[in-house]
């Protein structure tokens, strides 16, 4: 440091109205703060966009976005637009009219699984159905084939929603996977509510027309099935048309095919009841016994067809300690016998719940209907 004979120090010279330069010291405090505040920027907006996607607020997610399942094979694109129908082929064109799908969720392989509100034009009832399909069916090589369907029962109250929906029970994956390893076919899922309210009063009805009630077997074997020919590429047989379902839906999916071997060949039941018992067909015997499985089973061998393929799995440690007797007995007496064939797998260690029934479908179940099912045809 300098001073002058004064005793003073020299103050460097600096032309009039400059400032002097601020203390390096400073100028990185000031670096270091605007680094902080952008990074505080950048973490909050992230955290917001966590928060816009968790609550489904676009434009972070696609969800209640419009969804098309592709154009028509041959034609427009447009349901009902009868371009691509050949003479002779299997392949159903969509009829129309076409509904509105929004995107419920994407898959990572791109694929969606949509929903609409189906006012159920033969039942009467109206409710929410969800659908998915395959990559496969958006592949140009499938373009002119007519897909395979199953139709996915939940168990429990089946009410507002259908818990196969959800990517975690991995129903649509795993579909695809065991479709590419040759064990099953590329099925279109549709997955509609089994009941038209919440069952948590010990109410719920069996996937059938009850008298005085809505009618729930007419809407799981026309209007659903409807909704899926308006709007899809599908098999015109029944040998495209299966279900699926666990507990009181394993019964409803179980019961359906018994009851409609016209339009339906196959089934998977989870853990199903075997005959129908809800509170409701109090003083209806007759109508009870019109959808019982085991008189149905009965019915179709006396009638010598046509023939049924019936999947049933069951955990061996089912919290129902009658559900694997019940269903091992039905198969003692009607399986194997003319038209009726029918498998069981055993799932060590099984529960009764959709996370022990995926995984064991792929161990035998989808491949023993998928065996005897078409699709994708031309």
């Amino acid at each position: 440091m300098s001073y002058a004979p004064d005793g003073q120090q020299y103050q460097p010279y600096r032309p009039e109205g400059q400032r002097p330069p601020e203390p390096r010291a400073r100028r990185g405090s000031r670096v270091r703060r605007w680094v902080i505040a952008g990074a505080s920027v950048l973490a909050l907006a992230g955290t917001a966009a966590l928060v816009l996607d968790h609550f489904e607020i676009p434009p972070f997610t696609d969800k209640g976005a419009a969804v098309s399942f592709g154009p028509a094979a041959g034609g427009t694109g447009e349901p009902g637009s009868g371009d691509g129908q050949r003479a002779g082929s299997r392949m159903l064109m969509p009829t129309g009219p076409a509904a509105e799908f929004k995107n419920s969720m994407t898959l990572p392989d791109g694929t969606h699984v949509a929903v609409t509100t189906l006012d159920g034009r033969k039942s009467g009832f109206k409710g929410k159905v969800w659908v998915w399909a395959p990559k496969e069916y958006n592949d140009p090589k499938f373009a002119r084939s007519g897909f395979p369907v199953m139709i996915a029962l939940p168990g429990g109250a089946g009410f507002p929603n259908n818990y196969w929906m959800g990517t975690d029970l991995g129903l649509q994956t795993s579909i695809s996977t065991w479709y590419a390893q040759g064990r099953s076919k590329p099925f279109i899922l549709a997955m509609p509510v089994l009941n038209p309210g919440p069952d948590d009063k010990g109410v719920y009805w069996d996937g059938s027309d009850i008298p005085g009630q809505p009618k729930m077997g007419t809407w799981l074997t026309e209007d659903v099935p409807d909704l899926v020919k308006a709007n899809f590429r599908t098999v015109k047989s029944r040998d495209g048309w299966a279900f699926m379902g666990s507990s009181t839906g394993g019964f409803a999916g179980l019961k359906a095919v018994l009851k409609h071997p016209d339009r339906f060949k196959a089934v998977i039941a989870s853990g199903p009841d075997i005959v129908p018992d809800s509170p409701l067909w109090k003083g209806h015997d007759k109508e009870k016994a019109e959808n019982n499985p085991e008189l149905l089973a009965q019915q179709l061998i006396d009638r010598k067809g046509p023939d049924v393929y019936l999947a049933f799995q069951v955990g061996d440690s089912e919290n129902n300690k009658k559900t694997l007797p019940d269903v091992e007995r039905f198969i003692a007496a009607f399986g194997g016998k003319g038209p009726v064939h029918t498998d069981l797998k055993i799932i060590k260690g099984g529960r009764h719940n959709a996370k022990t029934y995926v995984p064991a479908m792929g161990e035998g179940p989808i491949q023993f209907i998928s065996d005897v099912m078409e699709g994708p045809v031309e």
